[in-house]
């Protein structure tokens, strides 16, 4: 079973591809960035602001699937500046404070819209 995850409470792909896809008992979603999904435009805000969003997108994409943080078994950060890693932790620990996935971080030269971090995740339904 192979179903496409599409909510408006999260922004709107902006490119040839699906919020999330949800594959038997996987759900697989696509990079999150700091954008608001009422206008589609990039937060205003710090780095730990940023991250908040990017958490608050891929919580409503986890939501549409009837899943939470706790279904979530991977994820990848992706970050512009790695001196962000820190206040990174500090607002994705708060989002996982319980329940750990594995991870995986890694500075890239640029991110769509030039934003400071993205984020995507597996969840597993349980």
């Amino acid at each position: 079973m192979k179903k496409v995850i599409n909510t408006s409470k999260a922004p709107a792909a902006i490119g040839p591809y699906s919020q999330a896809i949800q594959a038997n008992d996987f759900l697989f979603i696509s990079g999150q960035i700091p954008m608001n999904p009422d206008t589609m435009e990039i937060i205003e805000g710090d780095i730990q602001d940023q991250t908040k969003q990017v958490l608050e997108n891929l919580k409503a994409i986890l939501e549409e699937a009837g899943l939470d943080f706790n279904n979530v078994v991977k994820t990848t950060v992706y970050i512009k500046d790695m001196n962000d890693f820190a206040s990174i932790n500090e607002v994705y620990a708060t989002y996982f404070s319980h329940h750990k996935p594995a991870r995986a971080c890694i500075e890239v030269a640029r991110l769509p819209k030039d934003v400071g971090v993205e984020i995507d995740a597996i969840a597993v339904a349980e």
